[in-house]
């Protein structure tokens, strides 16, 4: 056994130093309620337990308030100090934990279906961190709470610091089953009898087709909001979207998807936003692995 005294077994109960601490810095058992969110009675107890545990007056009680003994005075410095100390410690712990998560938010085709396989490999380089990915059709600037955003649209419609990362071709795909049933278009017409599945109200298969030669402004029936929905409605064989390699190759490498026509239009780009007040260590390393593996045809390692 230890000879070493235990200091514990003097300390009085917190409550009671929270107490003292409080009515002595504010002058007032109310105020000290108020603060602590307790009842008026509550705090002249735990002041009471307190004087007691240490034997001797702590405060002098008037009909506007208490104010602190001689002794007081110097043990509620000395309580203040060690409470500091305590917020000081608490605040350093939770930045480190804060700092342990790189939170990204990221486009949900892209999250599912390209980084999600490859998330592996950057715990592997940096296994500390943990990382929450969470998915968002459309920011226009990286949240406070975020650490970097990875967003699919025209550079120009982000603020704040942004990165082009990559301007994928984009192309329509569809089932095996969809096209054998309607038939590889052979001009750009043709494309208007087919079932076309739409992430919006019309405009991005009407930039694509404009780009093809033909000027027709389409409306959607239906619009999805995201790739990974018209996605799978075209794995089910629904119709045709518009996507690219970042997001099918698998698909297609595997013949779940097919490419109906080999034309293809660069329309829009996916873009790193970033936080104004900087990035942190994990997010850096992120941002660096990011740009080395975000490439077309880039292989899973394993």
């Amino acid at each position: 056994m230890s000879d070493t005294p235990d200091h514990r077994a003097r300390l009085p109960p917190l409550n009671a130093l929270r107490a003292f601490e409080a009515a002595g810095r504010l002058g007032s058992f109310v105020a000290a309620a108020q603060e602590l969110h307790v009842t008026h009675p509550a705090i002249g107890r735990h002041v009471r337990l307190l004087e007691e545990h240490v034997g001797q007056a702590l405060l002098e009680r008037h009909a506007r308030g208490v104010q602190l003994t001689p002794e007081g005075r110097r043990y509620h410095a000395q309580v203040s100090e060690a409470f500091a100390v305590l917020a000081a410690a608490t605040d350093e712990l939770c930045a480190r934990q804060q700092a342990a998560w790189l939170r990204l938010a990221v486009t949900p085709g892209l999250a599912a279906r390209w980084l999600q396989p490859r998330l592996g490999q950057f715990r592997q380089l940096y296994p500390d961190w943990r990382v929450s990915v969470e998915p968002q059709p459309w920011l226009t600037h990286c949240p406070a709470e975020t650490d970097l955003a990875l967003m699919y649209g025209d550079p120009g419609d982000f603020s704040g610091p942004t990165e082009v990362l990559l301007r994928p071709a984009i192309f329509p795909v569809c089932s095996p089953e969809c096209l054998a049933q309607h038939g590889a278009p052979q001009k750009a017409s043709d494309w208007l009898r087919w079932p076309l599945l739409h992430e919006d109200e019309g405009e991005w298969w009407s930039d694509w087709l404009r780009r093809s030669g033909l000027k027709r402004r389409l409306h959607s029936e239906v619009a999805y909001g995201s790739a990974e929905t018209v996605l799978q409605l075209a794995l089910q064989g629904q119709g045709a979207c518009l996507s690219n390699a970042l997001l099918v190759g698998s698909d297609l490498e595997q013949g779940r998807l097919v490419r109906p026509v080999a034309e293809a239009h660069t329309l829009q780009a996916y873009v790193l936003l970033e936080r104004p007040t900087g990035l942190s260590p994990a997010a850096q390393a992120f941002k660096a692995w990011l740009r080395k593996e975000i490439v077309i045809g880039t292989p899973i390692h394993t």
